[in-house]
């Protein structure tokens, strides 16, 4: 018994030293980074104000530090996950609630370190792990833009998290695991356009932050991994950039990947959700060079495998689904189909150009996860207000209209017509969305 006793408190002991290890190395992460100010401010001014304008409309900062109906850039959102409620810093210009104390060196810190002021570690909320590759230069801009705001007086609320995420000391372990400060370094073998695209992508767009699975500790496999993730809590679904199932960019047009990019819509799709609102913050003020770039680098992704032809007969057979039972469903989504739908949407769902995206051999209507669609369908939605896609057209609400039986049967055709195969929707996949939080 003794001799138990004695191994459980060394194994105790040693779980104790790598904790102790791995915070040391992870507060230390970034300590060589050079903090100086010196030769970092440019003949003109206003030139790198404006360029850190661009660069912050690139990076969607406003985005995430701006509450609903609040002021720009003041803070106070909610960022929902599985860890809890992060809120959103002030990043203006005010010396007590903002960031009018920072100096040029401590922002760069931020993106590049995943340090606050004096050295405090930032939770990984805050998407360091990509904006770590951008350049001293670009985060200089930056906060030379965020420099000349109108500071605003709010004051910060504390984060709500469970533990032990509410255990800030830990993130130098979650660092020394998942975290190295980064330098964008250009491919030699690839065009500018491409690299111009990377920087985009991994870096101020921090793409990965959303496109990507995580673990259970809220780290994925880095910046080029755009695998598709759930996004906790909000019931939206990040597809897969590199799968034709969930995206198929890589037999889209480039124009019609940048035009998605830009306007919001293209003449077979429309953005959603999150994704909407990344378009209207951020990515309709891009330069057409820099969405351009943006479309080329996420068309030479590589794409995963397609899955086997008969996979949806192996899974059909796995849910007890016959083929009769199957057809029937069908049936009865036809009719709802051309009761509620096809004004709009057409007969063989070709959709009308520009204004209602196809429903025939659609991704976002035919990937595994139905959540997106299914959201769209109850709640209905609009592509984002953009400068080329002014007056948007939109998609009602069918909640009020139909149960989720009639939407799962509608779907399901939707599915599996016109050459579109796919799994069937149940009614109990509808009823978990009917009531979805809408941020």
């Amino acid at each position: 018994m003794k001799r138990f006793l004695l191994v459980i408190v060394g194994l105790l002991g040693s779980c104790f030293i790598f904790l102790f290890v791995l915070v040391l190395m992870g507060s230390r992460l970034g300590d060589q980074a050079p903090l100086s100010d010196k030769s970092q401010t440019p003949l003109d001014v206003s030139a790198q104000i404006a360029r850190g304008e661009y660069l912050v409309k690139a990076a969607n900062c406003v985005g995430c530090h701006t509450a609903q109906g609040g002021l720009p850039f003041a803070g106070g959102r909610i960022l929902q996950s599985e860890f809890g409620e992060f809120v959103t810093p002030n990043i203006t210009p005010d010396k007590q609630t903002g960031i009018g104390n920072w100096s040029a060196a401590d922002f760069w810190q931020a993106l590049h370190n995943g340090r606050g002021l004096n050295g405090k570690l930032l939770y990984p909320a805050f998407p360091f792990t990509n904006y770590s590759l951008i350049s001293r230069a670009d985060s200089d801009a930056m906060f030379a833009f965020f420099s000349k705001l109108q500071p605003i007086s709010k004051e910060n609320q504390d984060h709500k998290l469970s533990f032990p995420a509410n255990q800030r000391w830990l993130i130098g372990a979650w660092r020394a695991l998942f975290f190295r400060p980064q330098t964008f370094a250009v491919d030699q073998q690839k065009s500018k356009e491409w690299n111009r695209g990377v920087y985009l992508v991994e870096g101020l767009g921090h793409c990965s932050a959303c496109h990507s699975k995580r673990n259970f500790l809220g780290a994925n496999k880095g910046n080029r991994d755009f695998s598709g993730g759930e996004m906790p809590k909000i019931f939206w679904y990040a597809p897969a950039l590199a799968n034709s199932l969930e995206t198929n960019l890589a037999s889209t047009s480039l124009d019609e990947v940048q035009t998605l990019l830009s306007a919001g819509r293209s003449s077979t799709n429309v953005v959603n959700g999150p994704m909407a609102e990344v378009v209207k913050n951020s990515l309709q003020y891009l330069s057409f060079e820099d969405s351009r770039a943006m479309a080329v680098y996420l068309k030479e992704l590589p794409q995963e495998a397609s899955a086997q032809p008969d996979a949806l007969d192996r899974a059909l057979e796995k849910q007890g689904v016959s083929e009769s039972e199957m057809n029937s469903l069908i049936a009865s989504g036809a009719k709802l189909y051309e009761k509620h739908c096809v004004e709009c949407h057409g007969v063989d769902g070709e959709g009308v150009p520009l204004i209602y995206p196809k429903l025939k051999g659609n991704a976002a209507v035919l990937m595994s996860h139905q959540g997106n669609a299914l959201r769209i369908v109850l709640a209905g939605g609009f592509a984002p207000s953009t400068m080329a896609n002014p007056r948007p057209y939109g998609m009602p609400p069918f909640a009020p209209l139909l149960s989720d039986a009639e939407i799962a049967l509608v779907s399901t055709y939707i599915r599996n017509a016109w050459g579109n195969r796919a799994l069937p929707v149940l009614s109990s996949d509808v009823n978990p969305y009917r009531t979805a939080p809408q941020d």
